[in-house]
């Protein structure tokens, strides 16, 4: 058993602060672009699907922004509609937390669609590309999650239980290392290991990204406490559930069309 009383600012100057949940983005990104860089160099370098590194670069800062608003929108939209449609200057801080992954989601979506136009590039390319290193950005925003002690699991009698002192004294499941392993860890693995494979098919990665996310965040939800301003939807489903669903049948989908 665990007591967290990890501090969620890694330090403070005062008129400043550097927050791990902030740096779990930055890294995030930087390790994601820095090892799509070397993903382009090694698989996307041939005749067939040829990527420029150049166009990779460019194509970062559109992924930065479809981020920063998809998931903030998404967090508004799907989590706490009531509360910003009263308070619709709050939407812009998002120095006070608030971020939807499936929001990030369409986000990177939308924004790689308008780049792929813009540039004459199979979207399915890019797609596959950002699915492949995803999984770190998402295992570093896990354990920000964790330092933070936010997303909290269920309580529980696991030896390996956590007490959040924050929230309250119960033992709860750390659900954000589950999460942490499962989209960041595993997930990673899955997809490069699909990559890399000689019959990689462009496309697959990013049904496959959807399928395994999907599956893997349902799971984690059954050991998630849901959103206190939500709760169960139907008493059975998390807002997390549902938007994993249709994501994994999203993914379903796309994988049958892809390889019809």
């Amino acid at each position: 058993m665990f007591t967290h009383n990890l501090d969620p600012i890694l330090f403070d100057l005062g008129f400043f602060s550097i927050r791990w949940y902030s740096l779990a983005y930055i890294f995030g990104i930087l390790f994601g672009w820095l090892y799509g860089r070397v993903i382009i160099s090694r698989k996307f370098n041939t005749h067939g699907n040829k990527l420029e590194l150049n166009l990779f670069d460019d194509f970062i800062s559109y992924l930065i922004i479809s981020i920063i608003i998809g998931g903030r929108l998404g967090y508004v939209l799907f989590y706490n509609f009531g509360y910003y449609l009263e308070n619709p200057i709050d939407i812009f801080k998002i120095w006070q937390g608030g971020m939807s992954f499936h929001g990030a989601l369409l986000g990177i979506i939308i924004g790689t669609y308008s780049f792929s136009k813009k540039n004459n590039i199979n979207i399915f390319l890019l797609l596959d590309l950002v699915a492949c290193v995803s999984p770190i950005g998402i295992f570093l925003g896990r354990i920000a999650n964790f330092i933070n002690g936010e997303l909290v699991g269920k309580a529980t009698d696991v030896y390996w239980g956590v007490i959040f002192p924050r929230i309250d004294n119960f033992v709860r499941h750390p659900s954000q290392l589950y999460e942490a392993f499962l989209e960041g860890l595993i997930l990673f693995l899955i997809l490069n290991y699909v990559l890399f494979k000689k019959n990689y098919s462009v496309g697959n990665c990013s049904s496959i990204f959807l399928i395994f996310y999907g599956v893997f965040r349902i799971f984690s939800e059954f050991f998630r406490e849901p959103d206190v301003q939500i709760g169960y939807i139907f008493g059975l489903l998390s807002m997390g559930m549902l938007l994993s669903v249709i994501m994994l049948c999203a993914g379903l989908i796309l994988y049958l069309k892809k390889n019809d």
